[in-house]
């Protein structure tokens, strides 16, 4: 669908163009489009790779297990239902630490096997269970202590202090995810009361 959208957008910009004349302006759009691109590429990559480095070390040297443990209880709060030694929680703490260091696509992977383990515990069933929504209410909100990204966005576009976007990220990071995981408390609730499934 996504896919679908992208393209109607292109054919309506270089019908656009066309229509009005300005087909120079969109080709030299594409191509500063295409080089803008490139540019910011390379600036992610050193940082995700300075940033994965990192984590790397603090795994190695026990701190992720550590936070892991320091999480575990609330991450057992939020999925009662979820077996207390069950995979999926080693997935989700993962997810959520890769999160928190602003390493999204670290995150993934382990997003995408969190998911795998609890649809298995939901019965394979197309419908997500309270557990997935919960989940997914996390990753979508999670707070990144370090928004890699954008600070590397910022780096190539020569910001003169690229880091200042920190304090109000978190700050808007932790409004957003306490009110996402107070939706998700309200309608987790609601369902244990009517007796429907969790």
């Amino acid at each position: 669908m996504v896919n679908l959208i992208w393209v109607g957008m292109i054919i309506i910009g270089i019908i656009f163009g066309i229509v009005n004349g300005t087909m120079d302006e969109v080709n030299k759009a594409v191509f500063e489009g295409g080089k803008s691109a490139v540019t910011i590429c390379i600036g992610l990559v050193s940082v995700l790779v300075f940033w994965i480095g990192l984590m790397k070390i603090a795994e190695e040297a026990g701190l992720l297990k550590k936070l892991a443990m320091l999480f575990m209880p609330l991450i057992r709060r939020l999925f009662p239902e979820v077996p207390k030694d069950h995979p999926a929680f080693g997935f989700i703490l993962s997810n959520m630490i890769a999160n928190v260091f602003g390493l999204g696509n670290a995150a993934t992977p382990m997003g995408i096997k969190a998911m795998e383990q609890l649809k298995i515990l939901n019965g394979n069933s197309d419908t997500a269970s309270r557990s997935m929504i919960t989940f997914l209410t996390l990753n979508t909100s999670a707070i990144t202590l370090i928004p890699t990204t954008v600070i590397a966005i910022r780096m190539t576009y020569n910001s003169a202090n690229p880091t200042e976007i920190v304090g109000v990220t978190i700050l808007a990071q932790c409004v957003s995810m306490m009110c996402a995981l107070m939706i998700d408390r309200f309608y987790y609730y609601r369902s244990v009361k009517k007796g429907g499934k969790k």
